[in-house]
């Protein structure tokens, strides 16, 4: 009898134990500071060319944490404008603005050398490619 005892009360602290050791597994999987839950910002770089009206040309080697080549050109401080229903309308570009309606210039986004087809704030940043802005006279 005393062995039934001693048997039950060895089940009894094991199972204890087991219960214990799996509470502890399974709210550590709940806190795991290493699991990729997509919000990580990856830091991209890519190449950023201002070309003014007389055909100068400046580049930039942009590093950013950003998804949008708007985002990033806008904390450079590369960029600034009007958001408007289409979108962010840049009228500076690297300090110089231009207004269509005062100057007849405006400035342009280019990706890979032809006329972007979204704009700078809409555009996912692609390492590969080179963006540009282009001052263009109408």
């Amino acid at each position: 009898m005393k062995n039934v005892m001693q048997s039950k009360t060895l089940l009894s602290v094991l199972s204890l134990m087991l219960i214990v050791a799996m509470a502890f597994s399974f709210s550590a999987c709940g806190n795991d500071s290493n699991n990729d839950t997509g919000d990580a910002k990856v830091e991209k770089t890519f190449v950023f060319k201002v070309v003014d009206l007389d055909g100068s040309e400046k580049s930039f080697d942009i590093k950013t944490e950003a998804k949008t080549v708007g985002e990033a050109l806008l904390a450079e401080k590369l960029i600034s404008g009007e958001v408007g229903q289409y979108g962010l309308m840049v009228d500076t570009v690297n300090g110089i603005k231009y207004e269509y309606n005062a100057d007849g210039a405006y400035w342009a986004f280019y990706v890979n050398g032809e006329y972007a087809m979204s704009g700078v704030d809409l555009t996912e940043i692609d390492e590969t490619a080179i963006y540009s802005f282009v001052a263009t006279k109408a």
